[in-house]
């Protein structure tokens, strides 16, 4: 495997290709790192060959959140939802030369995150056709106004497969957001099997900071399992 690192603008997109022609190609929006704990769990856990663009050095609250949200803590900062700003240069800009770097032409590509990360990747799918597979793990679905608009809005491209996550500590929890995660998530993956979509939905022990890792390897090979 080779590790290739590009800039576009500020952010940072490493980029993991295999040596295997038209593997699918995965993007993956960090929060901190370079995605190179993901990749070696990945081996470990014998996911199929892809390739995987991690892209790093985000404005989190902002990059990843369609919308304005207030600080839901007292010292957090708010989310000034710039999703749709972030979305233009990751397809207009980062998605093609990562296209251009992997061996061959990928037979699907997906977008996986964790946290507001996860959030982001199921909004992408309302905003741009270009992925084909999607993985939300212990994704914020708690935003404001989020699950009604997932219900009244049509995906730009019914996605192949859909994996969804949570912890299961994660909704225990007096804040008035958060606590609404798990019945969010429910909802939705409810939601996306009336419409006949291949939904994977696994409730994992602990809080939304347990395993970040392995459960993000966990989804990206759920989303893969069909390409071994």
């Amino acid at each position: 495997m080779d590790i290739l690192q590009f800039n576009v603008g500020e952010k940072v997109a490493t980029l993991y290709t295999t040596a295997q022609e038209n593997k699918p190609l995965i993007v993956l929006n960090n929060y901190s790192g370079d995605g190179g704990n993901v990749v070696e769990i990945m081996k470990k856990f014998d996911c199929p060959e892809c390739n995987l663009l991690s892209v790093g050095n985000l404005n989190w609250d902002d990059d990843m959140t369609p919308w304005r949200c207030p600080s839901i803590f007292p010292t957090d900062n708010p989310c000034n939802g710039k999703a749709d700003d972030y979305l233009k240069i990751l397809i207009g800009e980062i998605l093609p030369m990562a296209k251009e770097k992997i061996n061959g032409e990928p037979r699907k590509i997906g977008i996986a995150g964790y946290s507001l990360a996860g959030l982001f990747a199921l909004y992408s799918m309302y905003q741009c056709d270009a992925f084909d597979v999607v993985a939300s793990m212990s994704g914020s679905l708690w935003y404001p106004k989020f699950k009604d608009y997932c219900l009244s809005h049509e995906m730009k491209k019914m996605p192949e497969k859909i994996y969804l996550s949570l912890g299961d500590k994660e909704a225990k929890t007096k804040n008035p957001f958060l606590k609404t995660v798990q019945e969010n998530t429910e909802s939705l993956v409810d939601y996306y099997r009336k419409l006949n979509l291949v939904v994977t939905w696994e409730l994992n022990k602990g809080n939304h900071f347990k395993d970040e890792v392995l459960r993000t390897v966990k989804g990206i090979k759920a989303i893969l399992t069909e390409d071994e």
